[in-house]
């Protein structure tokens, strides 16, 4: 631990603004000065007590519940005490400042971002797949993520990772045991079944992954650009799919002129949906910038919707236009499957169908096709269902289990050649361990953990 993780903290606990109720929350060790301080007597452990909380010259600050956890039997692992007050600003910080007056003598400080859960890390009362997860279920946008979120804090995903990790180390200790005592001329890979036991990891490591990889997708979703020429439907296809009239429609080509953005749900799926300029040469600067941003927002998105009008379809100048988006937009969209053509006002133009192979023909005026559309977003993000519980993650976990698996594919191959060579096998071993390691924090640098914790909010 760094010397700042022995400093007794206190910090706001709830947002910021009006509410019923507010809390102050201290942690640290012996914090009988500010319990004596603040709430002038000793409390009874873990239980309620209503009193006023007062101030230097004993006057009343505000009325409410105290509740002192003596440590470890906290959520810091610490001694933590909680004032329960009423929400106002006002209030919140004169408690606050009190708090800090009466912790002086044993060195009370103002937490940082995410302190009071890294120090329930630190103090092993949460992994750090378990702590990331409360930041996760805080943020949560969708009903979906909350309950992943939810799973992972109960440690349903640190039990996938830990017993992957106990199979490695048997694993592991079966390999090294051999390189240790050659005399034995033990046949390891034949008779401790290597071969099986390797196989039988790296398909249950798979099935981690493939979970991990949808519970980021609750987390993070995806960014969907909707691009084409001008008055194709693009803003009318925003509001179809947000189910709210957020961008302007009118026949006027060139109408938006900068982005309009807007995160929908789509089976608890967040999808964040940008509305671009029209895609065509223009004079008016105004409606280059748009268009300079719309390209920008093109080649960052994770799936693009290519819209086209099949009321204008065979119209060369038409035609033209969108070959020449076709050909600038950047060619991994296809390669990678993250592409997809959407042909729009089919109820304006019954008889034209869409000729490209795989599009989508729609009406954002009717409603036709957009259930379809829905289920093709969710295949563009990678999204099945599943069916177990899927716990919440986050981009370095998916991206350990990936490298892991890559370790994983090395043993694979040495213990199916011919001559396998122990020492790069237990090598491959050992290091896919350690990254599994540092999901749950066994192995954790420094700088990642200040990372981690510094994006949670403050009282928290």
């Amino acid at each position: 631990m760094l010397p700042r993780h022995h400093d007794p903290i206190v910090a706001v606990a709830t947002a910021p603004g009006r509410g019923a109720v507010g809390i102050v929350r201290v942690s640290g060790r012996n914090l009988m000065p500010v319990v004596q301080a603040l709430c002038g007597r000793a409390l009874m452990p873990r239980h309620a007590t209503y009193l006023p909380f007062v101030d230097a010259a004993g006057q009343t600050i505000d009325q409410g519940l105290a509740i002192h956890f003596p440590a470890p039997h906290s959520y810091t692992g610490e001694d933590v005490l909680e004032l329960q007050a009423h929400g106002g600003t006002v209030v919140l910080q004169l408690l606050l400042a009190r708090c800090l007056e009466a912790g002086a003598s044993i060195g009370l400080r103002v937490a940082g971002p995410g302190e009071f859960t890294e120090r329930a890390y630190l103090n092993d009362k949460l992994d750090l797949a378990q702590a990331e997860a409360v930041s996760d279920l805080i943020d949560a946008s969708t009903e979906a993520a909350a309950r992943s979120a939810a799973r992972s804090l109960s440690g349903g995903f640190s039990a996938e990772i830990h017993a992957l990790r106990d199979q490695l180390i048997t694993l592991r200790m079966l390999v090294e045991a051999t390189l240790d005592f050659p005399e034995e001329d033990i046949d390891f890979l034949q008779q401790a079944d290597a071969r099986g036991r390797l196989d039988a990891i790296a398909a249950q490591l798979d099935a981690v992954l493939d979970r991990a990889r949808q519970g980021a997708l609750l987390r993070e979703g995806i960014t969907v650009v909707i691009a084409g020429q001008p008055n194709v439907g693009k803003s009318s296809l925003l509001n179809a799919l947000a189910g709210a009239e957020l961008a302007i429609v009118t026949p006027i080509p060139g109408t938006t002129r900068d982005k309009v953005s807007e995160t929908i749900q789509i089976e608890g799926v967040p999808l964040h949906v940008i509305d671009t300029a029209g895609l065509r040469p223009s004079t008016d600067e105004v409606e280059r910038i748009g268009i300079a941003r719309s390209w920008a927002e093109i080649e960052a998105a994770d799936a693009v919707l290519f819209m086209h009008d099949l009321t204008r379809s065979g119209q060369a100048d038409y035609e033209a236009g969108d070959l020449a988006i076709a050909t600038r937009l950047p060619p991994a969209l296809a390669t990678g499957g993250r592409l997809l053509d959407v042909f729009n006002k089919a109820d304006a133009a019954p008889g034209h169908r869409a000729a490209h192979r795989g599009s989508l023909d729609v009406s954002a005026k009717t409603g036709a096709g957009l259930d379809v559309l829905r289920r093709r977003l969710l295949a563009l993000a990678g999204w099945h269902a599943s069916a177990e519980g899927l716990f919440i993650a986050r981009t370095r976990h998916v991206q350990a289990l990936r490298d892991t698996r890559g370790h994983l594919g090395l043993a694979q191959a040495q213990v199916a050649s011919a001559e396998p060579a122990l020492e790069l096998l237990a090598e491959e071993l050992r290091l896919a361990q350690r990254i599994l390691g540092e999901i749950t924090g066994e192995f954790t640098p420094d700088d990642l953990l200040g990372e981690i914790f510094s994006r949670f909010c403050i009282g928290k």
